[in-house]
This record gives structure tokens, sequence and C-alpha cells, in this order.
């Protein structure tokens, strides 16, 4: 095909044919002509159309037009990295119709996403529909309102060929490690298997995680806690209900925490501290503050959907996507919800925050709203400071208002934007921290010890009326203590309990969809646009599988990742892959050309290919044993990995060819045999929940069974859709309330049913 052998135009040719358009035709005004505006999917075009009128043609390209070809590497290393381009088959209807469409136009505008990405997008669109004799502008937003709109076709500009470069660098990398690797794994662990740039990366940061947690040895240590009382006046006996707790910090007159390592000499300081006289030694109030955190990022909007709502990073962006290019709200036409969801900054224009401080003054009053409009600053290496944070298009649009028109997923992922956005202009929350000394003297052995009893108390909740961030921890060790009783200097006290509490250290927690992203960004490790496809693809791969939330390394996972640590140690370097990040932002800043790049990263990295075809062992792969043993000829029974996942087959093979599939068990009893119900797929992956004993029962149901019995008649519940439950015998129906911990919701086998 002769538009493949056609080499990539620079950026110097691309501005000449760009400034040669210009001068045979100005940029068009709103309302006349014949223009045609290209977007990348229906839905975005028919939000955008209504917002340009009759005079503009909007069609979509469905995405990529063009890639590099499956069946072959399609770059060139030794012509400076040439790409080989190709329309995909089912892409050519696509691309003669824009091509027809571009010939009758006066204008075309290339609307695609404001990113790296989008430009790609539309330099693509431009080279597979060969369009060349009429003028061009790249118009970029970050939001579809009618302001937006009107101020990018105000302003278009062209195309950015230092961010296509930059995004080309990133496709020419991934697929020269890609292609190069995958062989070598093929012929040393088993073939199918497959390796990626930054997904390697990802999964060597979970398999040293877990090697970390089985190397992990715990230390004991022990704490000692108080229960101290009021004295009544005249006596030593405890006032009732004046108790609080008191903290055992250290020997008066010590700095840091008392270690206390051991039952024994914990049981020496219980036995010291029993007998002794308790007085309050300091009493300290201190006045500080919370303030809200920023709009969302993609990273941080992934994170807090992950911790608050249960979403994957990839269902994140696909309700996100679908809020941004527009829903149907009951207005006129399809309305855009939020600004665009992939970014790394946190700026928000000044109109969305003078409209978010007045939506603030209506609904909570002028005490919530700081003095000045709050500026947030992008910490993220690389952030594009042109980007906003995700915000929703109109504070004033309140989640309530439009639930009825939403999923429910659409609605609690706009209703979690909206809080954060309008959170981010609101007052800080006031606190005041109480802080009680306790000093404890025993007489007879003259030790003093120093015990510290604390307290918060919000004296003012600014944000925190709408909105507080989740955490990452199990355990929220601010939580407010017990409220301290009214307590002075030099104030006796009287002992009603001591304990002595035995610990251990943890280690380090395995991550989560949120923890990893936060882990990835913090790390320099791919981009805003890649966090989900590496999360998604490292378990679409059976390199790591779910359990809990948490990631799990599997035995395949190992191997690679064992594999490639040894053998290419740059490619799977943390360090190594975050400066490549930042090569690949000098490159859409233009400070630096693509080809050096990649040419300085390939050339040691080919050299490393040529070793290890030659110099590595191939890794032989034991199976696992299940535990069970064959119904058919009575041998062990082993995990085996196929192109569907993980399965059963008997150790046999090929003498016997018995398999079985792999039940992910969901600790629910069938209602009819007792048997455990499993989650199944259908052949086109819609999950379904079945008994385990099929076919001998014929149990099935597409919603998701509850562990809690009806109230009603004892039957089976059913997570029906989210926050809602129902019987599958007496049709009693109810809502699911989940235990809350930190501003996160519990697992769904925490679920308990309650009376609508």
């Amino acid at each position: 095909m002769a538009e493949s052998r056609k080499r990539a135009p620079t950026k110097k040719t691309v501005r000449t044919a760009v400034k040669k358009t210009r001068r045979t035709a100005a940029p068009a005004a709103l309302g006349s002509g014949s223009r045609l505006v290209i977007v990348e999917s229906p839905a975005k075009a028919r939000t955008f159309a209504p917002l340009l009128g009759r005079s503009y043609s909007v069609r979509a390209s469905l995405g990529h037009v063009r890639d590099l070809p499956k069946s072959q590497l399609g770059v060139a290393p030794e012509q400076n990295f040439q790409p080989k381009y190709l329309v995909p088959t089912e892409k050519r209807g696509v691309v003669d119709e824009l091509r027809a469409a571009a010939k009758k136009a006066d204008t075309v505008y290339l609307a695609t996403d404001p990113d790296r990405e989008g430009e790609a997008i539309s330099w693509h669109l431009i080279e597979a529909a060969e369009i060349r004799e009429v003028p061009i502008r790249r118009v970029v937003f970050h939001e579809i309102t009618p302001e937006a709109i009107r101020e990018a076709f105000a302003h278009p500009r062209e195309i950015d060929m230092d961010l296509v470069n930059a995004q080309q660098a990133r496709r020419i990398l991934d697929r020269l490690v890609g292609y190069s690797l995958s062989p070598v794994l093929w012929r040393k662990i088993r073939k199918g298997l497959s390796a990626g740039r930054v997904q390697s990366v990802a999964l060597r940061m979970i398999v040293e995680r877990e090697r970390e947690i089985e190397n992990f040895v715990p230390q004991e240590y022990w704490s000692i806690e108080a229960d101290l009382a009021k004295q009544e006046a005249g006596s030593v006996r405890p006032r009732r209900g004046a108790t609080f707790r008191a903290g055992l910090v250290n020997l008066a007159g010590k700095r840091g925490r008392i270690q206390i390592p051991n039952q024994g000499a914990a049981n020496g300081l219980v036995t010291d501290l029993r007998p002794a006289s308790y007085k309050v030694k300091e009493v300290t109030t201190k006045a500080a503050s919370r303030q809200p955190e920023p709009p969302f990022t993609t990273s941080t909007l992934q994170q807090e959907a992950a911790r608050k709502l249960s979403f994957t990073a990839q269902r994140t962006m696909a309700v996100a996507q679908q809020l941004y290019e527009g829903l149907n709200i009951g207005e006129a036409n399809p309305v855009g919800l939020i600004t665009y969801m992939r970014t790394d900054s946190v700026r928000v224009a000044e109109s969305a925050i003078e409209q978010t401080r007045q939506y603030i003054q209506r609904a909570y009053g002028g005490d919530f709203i700081p003095k000045a409009p709050r500026r947030f600053t992008t910490r993220s290496r690389g952030a594009q400071e042109a980007h906003e944070g995700i915000r929703p298009t109109s504070t004033l649009r309140e989640p309530a208002q439009i639930r009825s028109r939403l999923t429910p997923e659409q609605f609690r992922l706009y209703d979690l934007i909206w809080k954060r956005m309008v959170a981010s202009q609101m007052a800080a929350a006031a606190l005041e921290n109480l802080t009680v000394d306790v000093e404890a003297h025993n007489g007879e052995s003259d030790h003093r010890y120093l015990l510290r009893a604390t307290h918060s108390q919000v004296m003012f909740p600014g944000f925190q009326v709408l909105y507080q961030e989740g955490t990452d921890d199990s355990q929220d060790e601010t939580a407010d203590r017990a409220k301290l009783p009214e307590l002075v200097a030099g104030e006796p006290l009287t002992l009603a309990e001591l304990e002595a509490k035995q610990h251990f250290t943890q280690p380090p927690p395995r991550y989560t969809d949120a923890s990893l992203v936060k882990a990835l960004e913090a790390n320099g490790i791919g981009r805003p646009s890649t966090y989900a496809a590496i999360l998604s693809t490292i378990q679409g791969r059976g390199y790591v599988q779910k359990e809990r939330r948490q990631y799990l390394p599997q035995e395949l996972g190992y191997l690679v990742n064992d594999l490639l640590t040894e053998n290419f140690p740059e490619v799977v370097d943390i360090g190594f892959t975050a400066r490549m990040e930042d090569e690949l932002d000098d490159i859409a800043a233009g400070k630096r050309e693509w080809v050096p790049v990649v040419k300085e990263f390939y050339d040691p990295f080919s050299a490393d290919i040529a070793r290890a075809n030659t110099g590595i062992a191939k890794v032989k792969i034991e199976p696992e044993p299940t535990g069970e043993s064959c119904e058919k000829c009575g041998r062990p029974m082993v995990y085996r990995l196929g192109r569907f996942g993980r399965f059963q087959a008997c150790s046999g093979f090929p003498d016997c060819r018995n398999t079985k599939p792999v039940l992910n068990v969901i600790g629910v009893a069938c209602p009819k045999d007792g048997g455990e119900i499993v989650q199944k797929r259908t052949k086109r992956g819609r999950p379904f929940y079945g008994c385990a004993n099929f076919p001998s029962c014929d149990f099935t149901n597409w919603d998701r069974p509850l562990p809690q019995a009806c109230p009603s008649c004892g039957g089976l519940l059913v997570q029906a859709r989210a926050g809602a439950a129902k019987c599958t015998q007496c049709g009693y129906t109810g809502v699911t309330r989940r235990a809350r911990r930190d501003g996160q919701e519990a697992p769904e086998e925490e679920l308990a049913a309650a009376p609508a």
C-alpha cells in the first residue's frame, strides 16, 4: 500500500502546509460557509452538533483511523525508526466517507481530544483521508459547552507536531519493546505471552511488594493504656461517667515514645503503674485547620472512585467518558456534564471558580466561603497546565436534579466529581486539638511516668459538610478519641483500669487500584491516559489477579517478572522508565527530537535482546496442584492457564484430558441444594451466578447473591441494583447498607440488608 511507504511529515512541513492554507482562507466565523468538524465518537458528535448550528457538518472518526500493523513490527530501526502506518480494514469505510466530506467543505476543523493522543488522531486523520487542498484548523477545548466551543472556534490553531511526535515516540517505543520481548518469553517460558514497556514495571512493583510481604518478619511490641477518672469531691473514687483513656508515652522527662518489646517488660511497667498516684500535669489546647483537596486529576479520580465507589480504573474512565461526551438530561440536546477527564492539572477556570463561590453563598452561606478564591498548584511532574482539573461543566447542575436521567454509575461518579469541585472552594474546617498530659508517680520506686490523652473536636465543619477524601489505610489513625472531661493542671485522678496490649508490626499492604495508581503517578510511570490500560493489561495477561480488591501476582507473573528483571533490568527499572516519560515530555515541549530519544533507548535494548535469545535457559513451569484427584483416572488435578484464564486439568495429560473450570466461589449457599454459588460468565463475557453442582442443580441468577438471609422469609437475597436488595422467593425489597470505614465502602461480602 503506497500510503504505508510515506515518510511521516516533519514539524516544519506540516506548519508550512498549514500556513499555505491560511493564506487561501481565513478562519470562518460561526454560522457561515460549509464546514466539516471531525470528532472521535458519535456520542461526542451528538452533543457537539447542536452547539454549532446547521452550517457545520459534524462527523465521527470512531477513534483512531491509522495504526501500526498487528502482524509485523511496523517500525524500521535502520531507517530512523520510520513507522509503517496502515488503515485497518474496519476503518476504511470511515476514512473514505471523511475524505469525501472534506472535498465538499470550505474548512475542516479537527476537534479531537485535547491531549497528545487526540493531537495524533487529528494528524492521522489528515494523512489517512489525504486532506490536502482544504484549509485545516485544530480546535481545542476541555469541556463541551457553548462558551468553550465558541472560544475554541474563535482561536483555531495548526496541528502541534511536537505533541504528535511525543505520541509517536511512545507508540514506537511500546511497539519495539512489546514485539521484541514477547518472542523471548515465547521461547523461554511458553507461547502466547507478551510484555509491555510500562506494564512490566507495574508488574515488577506488585511482585516486589508481594515478596516484601512474604519476607516480612513481624516484630512484637506492647502498649499500655490507663482508664482514668476525675475524683468525687472528698473521695478517691471515680466520678461516674468521667473516665477517659490515656496511653503511656515514656518516663517523665524522656524524649520519644517508650519501647515495650515483650510481655515481661509490659508486666513490669503495669506492676509499677498500678499503685502509682495520678494527676493532670498539663492541659494544652491548639487551634488547627483542615484544607480541602483540589479538583480531581485523572489519577486522584481513579483513586477516589476505587476507594468510595469500588470502581476499577477502567470502569471509572469509561463512565467519565460518557459524562464528558454528553448525555440526555431532559434538555433540548445532550449535555456534556464534566470537563475532559484525562488530565494531570488541578487548574480551574476563573469563571468556574466564581460560579462555584456563588453557589456556596446561596446553599451554605457566607461563612463557608474563604475570603479569596482557592487556586491550586499542580505538583505532578510533566503536568500540562493548559489543561484543567476534572470538574462539572456547571456547578449549578446539582447531582440530585439530574439523578433520574443518569444510570447509577453515572450518577455516583458525577456526584463524586461535583462534590469535590464544590468542596475545593469552601472554607477550611476549624478544629480544636486538646492534649492532656498525666503524670503517674510511684512513691516506692520513685518512678515518674508520662501518659497522654488527646481529643480533636470540629469547631466549624467548613468543606467537610459536603466532602471528605478517602484513605488507603485500613484504619484511620487520626480518628478522634472519646471526648475528654474538663481537666485542669494539678488535678488528682483515679486509676480505674490498666491494660497492656500486645501488637505486631504489619507488612506493607498489597496494592489496590487506588494505591497502585497513586504509586505509578508518584514514580512518574505512565501518564493519565495510560493508568487504566496498565491495570487491565496485567490482569488480562494472567500475571496478576485481584482478591478482595488487592493485586496478587500469579506464578506466571513471577516467572515473567524474574526473567525480565534479570535480563532487561533497564526496561523494568522504575527510575529508567520515569526518565523516559520525562524525555517524552521534552519532545512534547519541543525541547528534543523524537528519533534520537528512541535511538538512545533502542541501541542497548537490542543488544540485550540478542544476548537473551542465546543465553537464557528455558524456564520450566511446574503446574500447581489443586489438592483434588481426577474423577476419571485418579491422578492429581493441577491448575493450568489457557486463553480464557485458569482452569483445572488432569496431570495425566495427554493420556487423560479431563478438565474443569476454576470456580469463583462467592461464599453464598445455593437455595435449591445448599451447594456453593459461583460466579460464571456467558460466551459473550456477561457475568451471572449459578450453583457449582450444575447440571444436577440448575439454579442461576443474573444478580449477585448476598450472604444475608431475607429478613422476611429467610430466602436468598440478591443485589438487584446499586444500593438495593430483593428476595428471590418472597419478593421482599430492601436496601444494602455498607459498613463505613474511613469514608470507604466495605467489601460486598459485608453488605447487610435492611428494610427500605
